[in-house]
């Protein structure tokens, strides 16, 4: 079985084709810049070198066509024909309280994610046109959406809710949601397998550290708390968004500046964070250079992103009654050798250290603590396509 997943943003699709007898990666690219000027695909066949296409790609159906038109071309095609794609599996980002797993798209599913659309208003929209395309360019092949808050979905009532009225979280559905559910889904998994231990009688402690970064507390498969809420926006300070902090400064920060709601909104996501803390770039590479040649709003950007780390950890574990495994993933997560020895560093009343030596891994699967500890610091690369192409073909294997 072939499964091609499609993770559509406003101007962009990333795709990856993958033969699932194996779980190999076939082929992956992106195309970009979707209805701007300058837009071009990025075609990746495995063992081969990349192909780029630059084209006028006025909309996300042109692009899907192109994508499908690289796959099966006969100079760095990897299929020969479009009737070798099984089943397509697309990441959704918000599901609100609706999708608690994933699902092969109906009508009533798609209508579903419509009505998220004020939750996910940057990516939801994105993510029915790539839907919609898939349906007009491969009639008849079943496709599936993989909800990336639905693994939040088991976090207990009294963890999602929020201090407001009551009638707030029904009439609006305002509660905390969560992301990055299909990479903390994978890596908590990944994890009880490096351990060589059942996922049900773990407490597992996942962060996904990036330009975007959240964590969560997985007790026995189960997610039971994480950082992000009813938006990404809530929890760790990130690249550019300020993550938590008092909801009274938006009002008092909207006065002084005489800013409208939706310039707040700008404020917060895309110019804050490390970004806005240090004025120099919400990469973590570039603070980390900045911060050793001596720019002390670099290093105390870093050292605030590492006390949120630390944190949030804290709190987990006393969500949890305690913990076997922290688990770091995603881009900064797996290549950030000080960014993990900066978290790491207050963590020894847990009966854990990191190991300096070990710590040295960038991008593959390693324990980083120090022999003997009783908590253990694993780091685990991500595969969210591979999660999706799994539900995906389980999905499909059950329809009759």
């Amino acid at each position: 079985m072939q499964v091609l997943v499609v993770n559509c943003g406003s101007s962009s699709i990333k795709y990856q084709l993958l033969n699932m007898e194996t779980e190999a990666v076939l082929a992956k690219g992106l195309v970009d810049r979707i209805g701007l000027e300058g837009s071009v695909l990025t075609h990746q066949p495995e063992g081969m070198d990349k192909v780029v296409v630059e084209a006028d790609i006025f909309n996300h159906s042109v692009g899907i066509k192109m994508v499908l038109e690289a796959l099966i071309d006969a100079n760095h095609g990897v299929i020969s024909a479009m009737s070798d794609i099984n089943a397509v599996g697309h990441r959704i980002v918000s599901g609100g309280e609706k999708f608690a797993a994933s699902v092969l798209v109906a009508p009533e599913v798609k209508e579903g994610i419509v009505e998220c659309y004020d939750m996910a208003p940057l990516h939801n929209p994105a993510h029915m046109l790539g839907i919609n395309a898939c349906e007009e360019l491969m009639p008849g092949v079943p496709q599936v959406v993989v909800f990336d808050n639905a693994f939040h979905q088991t976090m207990p009532k009294h963890a999602f809710m929020y201090g407001l009225p009551y009638e707030i979280y029904e009439k609006y559905h305002v509660r905390k949601y969560g992301a990055h559910g299909t990479s903390h889904r994978y890596v908590a998994q990944r994890a009880a397998e490096f351990l060589e231990r059942p996922q049900e009688e773990l407490k597992l402690i996942t962060c996904h550290l990036g330009n975007g970064s959240s964590i969560t507390a997985v007790k026995g498969g189960h997610s039971v708390d994480t950082s992000m809420g009813f938006t990404p926006l809530e929890g760790l300070i990130m690249g550019t968004r300020c993550g938590d902090i008092d909801p009274a400064v938006i009002p008092y920060v909207m006065k002084k500046e005489g800013f409208t709601p939706e310039q707040m909104d700008t404020f917060m996501n895309k110019k804050s964070g490390v970004l806005g803390v240090s004025g120099l770039s919400s990469d973590f590479r570039d603070l980390e250079n900045a911060a050793r040649a001596g720019h002390e709003r670099a290093r105390l950007a870093l050292e605030m992103f590492a006390y949120r780390v630390r944190r949030y950890i804290g709190a987990f574990v006393a969500a949890m009654n305690g913990v076997d495994a922290v688990v770091f993933t995603a881009g900064l997560g797996e290549n950030g050798v000080a960014m993990r020895a900066r978290i790491c560093e207050g963590l020894e009343w847990l009966g854990t250290g990191i190991d300096p030596l070990k710590n040295q891994v960038l991008g593959q699967e390693a324990e980083i603590s120090v022999a003997g500890s009783a908590v253990k610091l694993l780091v685990i690369p991500t595969n969210e396509e591979l999660m999706i192409a799994r539900d995906t073909k389980e999905i499909c294997q059950e329809v009759p």
